[in-house]
């Protein structure tokens, strides 16, 4: 069996089945921000649906919606785009597969990080190629360790996805490896897609960019770029497709095999976005760093080894080893329910609503600064 189950759709159909039976449940599953989209983007919606003509087929993107594209990535990332290197998706997970359908032929292979978002290695599997892995280690800063990925391999593979910041480990890139990425892709005529999700989502003073601000990139890649973590609008899946002209174009030609275009009034709504004020997206960014200081304090505090939670407000390699420790203590001299109230309950609850993976649950007490808790959103 190629694909797996249904992850996250499984992981939310056991919840719901428990909480029909009377459980408070931790959600750690699928990211949706709790932060509500703000009413420009809400009233663009209503506006537009009342328009009948906003009902009808949309089959293209609005040429004003392209051209939004194009001001943001120049006012945002300072990179020079024309609407031609631009195309809207129905989200990232969609895009993702859809653009391996284009780019990949049964029997083809495609370097993947790991770990890695699922979909990375299920597009693969869709179009019938095989994902190779490339490992995101401590040693090399959960990065991709370009030099230790075997030459044939590159060589051979249809594309390379790259996460950064990487999810679900959470590191940042610096300039110079964009750099050695582009000269890598060069090298072995490899086609870099770089997933651009969490750009709006570091930390500590990391500044969040586009692949193609980078010299050369723009002829060796193309980038996914997502509305929904920035904007808060991640069930109206709206995303982009970015970079070279002549993938854009193979990928619209799929495309126009599968659907009719994206929902008008879902287009006036990237339109509202992508033209509004960037200082609520800054504020939010914020929050989003208090509550990974939170999050950390409390894993330190109980013996835990700081997470390096340089971004996205994900948590994945700081829980792979986590886990192992609550495992250990789970079946060593702790009561079942002692373990459950006196270190999951509360640094989940603390934690709530702070990365990807969800938190969902009432506040308790546990070892934060009551200040860093108040900044966090957390209350008293």
């Amino acid at each position: 069996m190629l694909l797996a189950k249904r992850f996250f759709a499984s992981l939310n159909a056991q919840r719901r089945a428990l909480e029909g039976r009377g459980k408070t449940m931790i959600d750690l599953s699928v990211g949706t921000p709790d932060f509500a989209p703000s009413q420009e983007i809400v009233d663009a919606l209503l506006e537009s649906a009342k328009d009948p003509d906003s009902w009808k087929y949309a089959l293209h993107d609005l040429p004003e919606l392209l051209n939004a594209v194009c001001a943001y990535y120049k006012r945002r990332f300072n990179v020079e785009i024309t609407p031609d290197m631009v195309m809207m998706v129905s989200g990232t997970q969609e895009g993702m597969a859809h653009l391996a359908m284009t780019l990949a032929d049964p029997g083809d292979s495609v370097l993947v990080p790991d770990p890695c978002y699922p979909i990375f290695a299920g597009a693969a599997h869709l179009a019938g190629a095989a994902p190779v892995f490339y490992p995101l280690t401590a040693e090399h800063n959960f990065l991709p360790y370009l030099e230790g990925i075997d030459p044939h391999q590159a060589d051979e593979a249809s594309y390379m996805v790259v996460s950064l910041p990487a999810n679900p480990v959470g590191s940042v890139a610096t300039p110079e490896f964009y750099e050695e990425l582009v000269a890598f892709a060069k090298a072995h005529d490899l086609l870099i897609v770089h997933d651009n999700a969490y750009s709006d989502i570091i930390f500590d003073g990391n500044k969040g960019g586009s692949f193609l601000a980078y010299e050369g990139a723009k002829e060796v890649g193309v980038e996914f770029f997502s509305l929904s973590k920035s904007f808060d609008v991640a069930g109206a899946r709206l995303s982009f497709l970015v970079g070279r002209p002549d993938v854009v174009a193979a990928m619209r030609k799929l495309r126009g095999q599968l659907d009719f275009g994206t929902f008008i009034p879902l287009q006036r709504v990237a339109i509202a976005a992508l033209t509004s004020d960037l200082g609520p997206v800054e504020q939010q960014r914020l929050n989003y760093q208090a509550r990974r200081d939170a999050l950390a304090d409390g894993l330190e505090a109980i013996g835990w080894e700081r997470p390096m939670l340089r971004a996205l407000c994900s948590c994945g390699q700081s829980f792979r080893s986590a886990m192992k420790t609550l495992s250990t203590l789970y079946r060593s001299s702790w009561r079942r329910r002692e373990w459950w109230s006196r270190l999951v309950l509360p640094l989940a609850q603390r934690a709530r609503g702070m990365c990807v993976w969800r938190w969902c649950c009432l506040q308790r007490s546990w070892p934060v600064p009551p200040q860093r808790s108040e900044k966090a959103g957390f209350g008293a």
